[in-house]
């Protein structure tokens, strides 16, 4: 499986962010896996490749769905053009434009609905009634066994760590990278990243149980599952020592410092994982060796030019 995905994804870079040292300090090393060099934008694609190569023939004849703000839909139909079958995908209404152009520019049919607890019912209707594979944007093993190839380059591109900080949505980017890293690395850190307005993993980690959140409240979109669930929840359990929230604002001015200072124009999502180093994780980590996974970068430049806030005195 990991030989199939390699030959359709790309290995992404790794970088090392003098900038972001800078701004710390302490001789902390820090390095960024470039997730949004991926394929279709973001590690997406990982995930979905790994799902649609263990269907069946009668599977992949029937075509499948997905739900999504935006990245997901877009690795799944990329997915399924890829292995030569169809999507039918539901998307939020208020979804960034370009994603929407952009899951249709690889043949998906797009479904526009009010929000994601409509989204995943609309989903289900349409398992029923056309008979199409769900393609969960976060649960499940072929999930996990995608993202999980993320964890395994990083410790290939990095010969030794002490953390790694990665963004957390439903759970399938840290669950797969956390599995793996943890055994090939078992005493790296592994910090997760939510939004304070997506907080389900959180509220999960302290009920003790997958939980849900009555609404998605960031602009950070591509983190925001309404629901955390069991195999996800349970990887990151097992393998993810902390969490940390950060605001809307904390991406907002990462989002700014990592343009002026690094050239790079990402997604309040992407931001996430260094905005949590510069925030909440700053003195824990300085002086250490980091690695952050920076997760996708599909916003438009009308969108970017919105939300991100360039502050010359960001520190």
């Amino acid at each position: 499986m990991r030989g199939q995905l390699q030959v359709e994804t790309v290995f992404t870079p790794v970088l090392r962010c003098a900038a972001i040292e800078a701004l710390i300090g302490g001789d902390t090393q820090v390095y960024a896996k470039l997730e949004f060099l991926q394929c279709t934008g973001t590690f997406k694609a990982r995930g979905a490749l790994a799902t649609l190569y263990g269907l069946s023939e009668e599977q992949l004849k029937a075509g499948v769905t997905a739900v999504s703000a935006g990245n997901h839909a877009i690795a799944t139909a990329f997915a399924a053009k890829t292995v030569g079958t169809t999507a039918k995908v539901v998307m939020i209404g208020s979804a960034n434009p370009s994603r929407i152009a952009s899951c249709r520019a690889y043949g998906g049919e797009v479904v526009l609905v009010d929000d994601a607890h409509k989204a995943f019912e609309e989903a289900e209707r349409i398992q029923e009634e056309e008979g199409r594979f769900f393609v969960h944007p976060f649960e499940g093993p072929s999930i996990a066994l995608g993202t999980g190839t993320v964890g395994l380059e990083i410790c290939e591109q990095v010969t030794d760590f002490d953390a790694l900080v990665v963004p957390i949505g439903g759970g399938g980017l840290i669950g797969g990278i956390a599995n793996a890293v943890k055994q090939l690395r078992p005493d790296c850190e592994i910090f997760g990243v939510e939004p304070e307005g997506a907080d389900s993993m959180h509220r999960s980690r302290a009920a003790g149980k997958p939980q849900a959140i009555e609404r998605v409240g960031t602009i950070a979109d591509s983190l925001g599952a309404p629901f955390a669930m069991p195999y996800s929840f349970g990887l990151a359990e097992q393998n993810v020592d902390r969490l940390v929230l950060v605001n809307d604002d904390q991406m907002r001015r990462v989002m700014g410092f990592l343009f002026r200072a690094m050239k790079l124009a990402v997604e309040p999502a992407c931001a996430a994982s260094t905005a949590a180093l510069l925030g909440p994780l700053r003195e824990e980590l300085r002086g250490k060796r980091v690695v952050l996974v920076m997760c996708g970068s599909n916003i438009d430049w009308d969108t970017f030019e919105r939300q991100a806030i360039f502050d010359d005195d960001f520190a």
